[in-house]
């Protein structure tokens, strides 16, 4: 009889609950839609007892880590927590997960879990994903890695990571496509009541874009002014009317201060507007365009692909109810 293949998601105090129960949700509907155990599902922590996750609820490992120790995994995986950017890693956990890793068929992360299996240095090198929020702070920890923002998951050789959160469990059914074929993972997503390909990346959730005042006082005046009237005219020759300056100094001390230029500054304030408007439903694409200072619809269709990774409709879509 062929053994179940063991997958094991590491979890420390504080993990993000969904980031384990998703990805072991898909898992378990597998076995089910297989119609055969495929998959032994294991929870695996630091030490024994109850796991306090973020919300509260408690989870109870399978496995500490070092009963797992001489395990054969198929697939690992570690869970993130809210503030793993900030907590410093455990040592054993990272020592644990440097000699597991490699000699499982695969391996990961989901959410912010990807700074956990950074600190082993495995991945340097590689391309990864994390949760948009946590992303910069990835890449400024450890340079070595790729970080792809706006990816719901990412594949690099034996590596997988996940997006944030509920991400997780369009990489878990990733997995099962690979493992099982197109049809039973398609089986399992009409279950799940999940989309079997997600439309889009993950910025399109993200609000970290979104332009807030910055420099000296004078500027950031200017700034509100834009905010508050996003259809004016916000070319710099009217900024810096404002301010009473040159253009030319206008320009230069807002990119000193503020670290882009004016224009990308503008269409993001314009670009949040606009976000704001589809998710309220209401206006038609040609009036969002105007009441934000778009010259049309097409060109706010392609600056809010280019800046959010869908079109202003598959963005409304996601707010209006049907």
């Amino acid at each position: 009889m062929k053994v179940a293949r063991a997958i094991a998601i590491v979890a420390m105090p504080g993990v993000q609950l969904l980031d384990v129960s998703g990805p072991l949700d898909v898992f378990a509907e597998a076995n089910v839609q297989a119609r055969k155990d495929i998959y032994r599902l294991l929870i695996v922590a630091k030490t024994r007892g109850p796991i306090r996750s973020s919300s509260g609820v408690r989870l109870v490992p399978d496995l500490v880590i070092g009963d797992a120790a001489e395990m054969k995994l198929d697939t690992l995986l570690v869970a993130g927590c809210p503030n793993a950017a900030d907590v410093r890693p455990d040592i054993a956990v990272v020592e644990w997960l440097r000699r597991m890793a490699p000699r499982a068929r695969r391996y990961g992360s989901v959410c912010s879990g990807a700074f956990l299996l950074a600190a082993t240095g495995l991945i340097d090198g590689c391309r990864v994903t994390t949760h948009w929020a946590a992303a910069q702070q990835l890449a400024l920890h450890y340079p070595a890695i790729t970080v792809d923002q706006d990816a719901i998951h990412v594949r690099d050789g034996r590596l997988r990571t996940a997006a944030g959160v509920t991400a997780g469990l369009d990489l878990a059914l990733a997995l099962v496509e690979e493992d099982l074929g197109r049809d039973v993972a398609m089986k399992v997503a009409a279950q799940l009541v999940m989309f079997f390909k997600r439309p889009g990346g993950q910025m399109q959730f993200s609000r970290k874009g979104e332009a807030a005042p910055a420099g000296r006082s004078a500027l950031q005046e200017v700034q509100r002014w834009v905010a508050a009237n996003p259809a004016a005219d916000h070319c710099v020759a009217s900024l810096a009317k404002r301010m009473e300056l040159s253009p030319r100094h206008f320009a230069r001390l807002f990119r000193c201060e503020v670290g882009i230029t004016p224009a990308a500054w503008v269409e993001a304030v314009r670009i949040a507007a606009a976000r704001r408007l589809l998710e309220d439903g209401q206006a038609p694409p040609k009036q969002v365009a105007a009441l934000c200072g778009f010259a049309d619809a097409d060109t706010l269709r392609r600056a809010f692909a280019r800046q959010v990774g869908v079109t202003p409709a598959d963005y409304r879509k996601r707010y209006v109810m049907r």
